[in-house]
């Protein structure tokens, strides 16, 4: 056998090999190798943008939780404020209608004063006709000294 036969016959069927490769297995090898290498890349820009919405998402859901606490603190401070507006007007109310039962009672008093004062003047001067007709020992007559009898009234 020919050394040189040999090795130009394994020479020729190398290059034959190489070109089928290049032609034939090279192409779809390398094309799956892009297709994975775009999926990676896809996948890590993916990543990378669901990283960043996730850290808005967590920065407007914290901006939504203060301004959700402000707004409770603002309807409490609003609740105590009216609580206290109503506690304000309550007070003034009982204090209102104190002083109309305050003054309703004086009134009430000041009609039973002068009751009793007109009772008392007509109780005295009952007494007092009935002292003059002791002292005079006969009747007197109200009716015909009834003017004498108011101005005794009067006095008293």
């Amino acid at each position: 056998m020919n050394l040189n036969a040999t090795l130009f016959a394994q020479f020729v069927v190398f290059f034959i090999l190489a070109m089928f490769t290049m032609k034939f297995v090279w192409p779809p090898l390398m094309k799956a190798l892009d297709e994975r290498a775009e999926k990676i890349a896809s996948g890590l820009a993916a990543a990378d943008r669901a990283k960043a919405e996730m850290a808005a998402a967590e920065k407007g859901a914290q901006a939504e939780l203060a301004a959700a606490r402000d707004e409770g603190q603002k309807r409490i401070s609003d609740a105590e404020k009216r609580a206290q507006s109503i506690v304000e007007e309550a007070k003034r109310t009982a204090a209102d209608e104190a002083a109309r039962i305050i003054e309703a009672a004086r009134a009430e008093a000041e009609q039973q004063v002068t009751r009793a004062r007109e009772e008392l003047r007509n109780q005295v001067a009952a007494i007092a006709v009935k002292g003059a007709e002791q002292i005079l020992k006969r009747e007197v007559n109200a009716t015909a000294h009834a003017d004498l009898l108011n101005q005794l009234k009067t006095e008293l």
